[in-house]
Order: C-alpha cells, then sequence, then structure tokens
C-alpha cells in the first residue's frame, strides 16, 4: 500500500469517526450550548449563503441552514472551508440536511450523521453550535434524536410543516416528531423559524423570516421595544409579523414531503371556493366592494373562465366586463388566471360550460377582513398567481394588478394613472409609497375589497 493510500484509507474526510458517538450508531455528540445573556433577544438568523468574511454588520446573528441542500453541501465534503467566517458570527445552527418523507431510510440516517458530525466538528474548532432537529416519519426517532444532550437548545423550522402557497399543512406529521422531541431532549430552548404552531409547547424563540431575510439585512434594526425577545407559548403571538416567504423566491425549506402537497381551496379564504364546483355551473362570487366574478366551471369541476364585472379603476387597461381564461398546469396545480380579455365592442353572452346545467353558488364574501393578506408572502403568491388586488389605504383607493404576456406588476391610486409604477417583481411593489408609508410595512393592515387569487 502507497503512503497515499494509507494516508487517504485512515482519513478523517473517510472516516469520520473521531467523535465517541451516542447509541448503537454512534452518531457524534454535540456538546451542549451555553448561552449568554443576550442571544435570544431580538434574535434574528443569516442564511449560509449568505455570510462572507467582509461582513460586519450582521455578526450578531446566527447562522442557519434552512436551505436547499446544493447550497451547503460544501461544508461536509470540505468542513474546513469555512471556518473562519462562520466563527466570526454569534452562533451556528448545525446544517440541516433534508429529511424528506419520501427519502430512502438509510439516507435520513446518513443525513442525520452529517448534521450531527459537522456541528461536533465546529465546535471542537471553538465555535458555538446549536443543533438543528429534523425528523421524517416515526420510522426515524430511533436516530433522528441522536447526538444532541438532554437540555440543550435546539432549532426547528416550522415552514413545510405550514399551509402555505394554498396547501394543506402537514401539521400532524410535524408534531409527532415535534412532541417526541420534546420527550427525548426536554430542550432548554427551542428556536423556531418561522410561526409556532399553537400546540407547540417549551420555551420557544420565535425568529420572522422577513427580517431575517437577505433583503432586510441592511435595514436599522430597532424591534427590541416592539417584544420580538423569546416567547412562550401561552403568551401574546406575534402573529402581525410576517413568518415565511415565498418558497420558490428564497429557497427555503425543512422537512415533511419533498413535494410540499397539491393546492387546495383554504378554508380561510372563501373567495377560493369559486374555482370548483360541480360540472357545467357558473358560480357568482360577489365582492365586499359590489364587484362581481362568474366563475365557469369545467367537467372536471374545476374553473375554466372567468368574468369580472369590474375596470379595477383602470378602464384604460380593463374593459368592464372582460375576461380570464383560468389554467391549471401549474406544478402544483394552482389555479392561474391568465391575462385579461377585453371586449371594447361589448362582451359576448357568459355561457355555461356544456353538460350538466345547474344554478351557481353565489358567494358572498363579507367585509370582515377575510381578504386581507396575512404576510407579506401572502401578497406575493398572489401577485405570483397574477392576482388582481384592490385595497383601501387611509381612506383612498388602490389597486395592483398583474398584466399581460411579460407578466409586470402595476400599482396605482385609483383613477390616477399619474400615480402608476410598473414592476418586475412583487419585491419591487412592495415599496410603493402610499400616503407617506411604504406598501411593506402595511401590507397586513391595509382593507383588501377585492382580489382574484
Amino acid at each position: 500500500m502507497t503512503e497515499g493510500n494509507y494516508n487517504y484509507r485512515t482519513s478523517q474526510t473517510l472516516l469520520r469517526n473521531q467523535f465517541p458517538g451516542t447509541g448503537k450508531l454512534k452518531i457524534p455528540l454535540i456538546p451542549k450550548f451555553e448561552p449568554r445573556p443576550d442571544d435570544f433577544i431580538d434574535l434574528l438568523l443569516i442564511g449560509f449563503d449568505k455570510t462572507h468574511l467582509e461582513d460586519q454588520n450582521h455578526l450578531d446573528r446566527m447562522v442557519h441552514f434552512f436551505l436547499y441542500d446544493y447550497r451547503f453541501e460544501r461544508v461536509w465534503k470540505n468542513p474546513d472551508s469555512d471556518l473562519e467566517r462562520l466563527s466570526r458570527y454569534r452562533a451556528v445552527l448545525s446544517p440541516d440536511f433534508s429529511m424528506y418523507l419520501e427519502m430512502a431510510p438509510v439516507v435520513q440516517l446518513y443525513n442525520t450523521f452529517r448534521n450531527r458530525w459537522c456541528g461536533a466538528y465546529w465546535a471542537s474548532k471553538g465555535m458555538r453550535i446549536i443543533p438543528t432537529v429534523n425528523w421524517g416519519d416515526e420510522s426515524t426517532f430511533d436516530f433522528c434524536f441522536e447526538g444532541i444532550e438532554k437540555g440543550s437548545v435546539v432549532a426547528v423550522s416550522t415552514y413545510m410543516a405550514s399551509e402555505h402557497d394554498h396547501r394543506s399543512d402537514q401539521k400532524e406529521w410535524f408534531m409527532a416528531g415535534y412532541n417526541e422531541m420534546l420527550r427525548r431532549i426536554e430542550p432548554e430552548k427551542i428556536i423556531c423559524y418561522n410561526m409556532p404552531f399553537p400546540e407547540m409547547q417549551g420555551d420557544i424563540v420565535y425568529v420572522d423570516y422577513e427580517r431575517s431575510s437577505w433583503r432586510h439585512m441592511n435595514y436599522e434594526r430597532s424591534y427590541k421595544a416592539e417584544g420580538l425577545e423569546a416567547f412562550k407559548i401561552g403568551g401574546q403571538s406575534p402573529s402581525v409579523y410576517d413568518t415565511i416567504a415565498s418558497f420558490i423566491d428564497v429557497q427555503l425549506k425543512g422537512g415533511g414531503s419533498a413535494y410540499g402537497g397539491k393546492w387546495r381551496p383554504n378554508p380561510n379564504k372563501p373567495a377560493d371556493q369559486r374555482y370548483v364546483g360541480t360540472p357545467g355551473e357558473i358560480k357568482t362570487t360577489i365582492m365586499p366592494n359590489g364587484d362581481v366574478f362568474q366563475t365557469k366551471i369545467g367537467p372536471d369541476g374545476k374553473a375554466i373562465m372567468e368574468r369580472h364585472h369590474t375596470v379595477h379603476h383602470r378602464p384604460d387597461k380593463h374593459t368592464n366586463p372582460h375576461d380570464h381564461e383560468i389554467r391549471w398546469d401549474t406544478p402544483d396545480g394552482h389555479p392561474e388566471p391568465q391575462s385579461p380579455i377585453n371586449y371594447p365592442d361589448g362582451a359576448p353572452e357568459f355561457k355555461q360550460y356544456g353538460g350538466r346545467k345547474t344554478m351557481g353558488d353565489i358567494l358572498y364574501i363579507p367585509n370582515n377582513g377575510s381578504l386581507n393578506f396575512s404576510t407579506i408572502s401572502d401578497f406575493k403568491e398572489c401577485m405570483r398567481w397574477g392576482g388582481e388586488v384592490e385595497f383601501i389605504w387611509k381612506g383612498i383607493h388602490y389597486g395592483v394588478i398583474r398584466y399581460g404576456t411579460n407578466r409586470k406588476i402595476t400599482i396605482y391610486r385609483a383613477n390616477c394613472p399619474e400615480t402608476e409604477k410598473v414592476c418586475d417583481t412583487a419585491d419591487e411593489a412592495l415599496e410603493y409609497i402610499m400616503g407617506g408609508d411604504r406598501l411593506r410595512d402595511v401590507i397586513t393592515q391595509i382593507t383588501v375589497m377585492s382580489r382574484t387569487v
């Protein structure tokens, strides 16, 4: 055997056995995190892919790996390569290698080992490490909590388990693993990246995604006065704050199903019900501002065309009425209204789809906030699927519409074309100033009178 072969065969790059490990599988143990007095006050995170040696402004953040695995595979293949830059931050969460339910069990085990090995290795180099905990189904409970001392501070993310993008939640899966984690680890604190479920017990440090986003990394932080310290479930919920951003926009991931689930009508959004029904019917939806939508249901019980009896206060861009074809060929099966079909010479009769003829439902959307945006991400998703929105802020009427084949977003004050701003992205639209306020800052406070998605 050559010296080179011998050195490779006995190297830690191959063996990864320098840590004693726990249990029969010898999963490396991450030493218990020793908190400092200010560790969890106004806590923000920074994604591994946004860290760098030149950063001087965000060193009080903890580094997270709630990203697609390809963004941080390097920390396993070459764990020394990022020691210098990672050690500059307040602390580092161990890498969240995926634990999707669809994965082969041996891959789930391998990813648990990699999570703990990287954490143990970095801790041995003097870095402050908090273990990230993830799990699959109950069959993973035999190993997915190994390598973490009882009473440790741990980190979890509820993003993939939460209802988002009109997908059903995976709370049952999440809570089964979460409660097992509480039983086995008895964590001192749980850092929760994304809004905690109300059922979650323990001393939870809520970390808001939106303010941890790279888009806000240079903003002045003055949130301590807003009560953003760690809170225990049962106290006042920080529901006024946005929790997540679009999955596609930010590359955020976690456990649960790799597919995330297909679209379904959100029971908390009555207007969603107009997209499904009995084949052949036309459903009528009356918005709080009096706008009327007529939705034609096709042979599979899904909408195929929708007529809007409104001009969205821009008659130069919409006739009254105008139609939208509804398509369902998106990856997750989300209904997507297409560009408006205008009728300057008068609209044809809106006929029922051939087949069984039924009297369509009439949906009255109450003026009780049911159309309002719950988070910044809610607005982004609406724009992503071609939404048309009318809202009131400080008594003034505004509109946001995604027009045409280029899918640009137009935001404006009603009947004031000179106030129009054409944007390439939802983030750009969120910078629109209305009455001295930035839309991003008040998006959950505006009164939405009409929205298509």
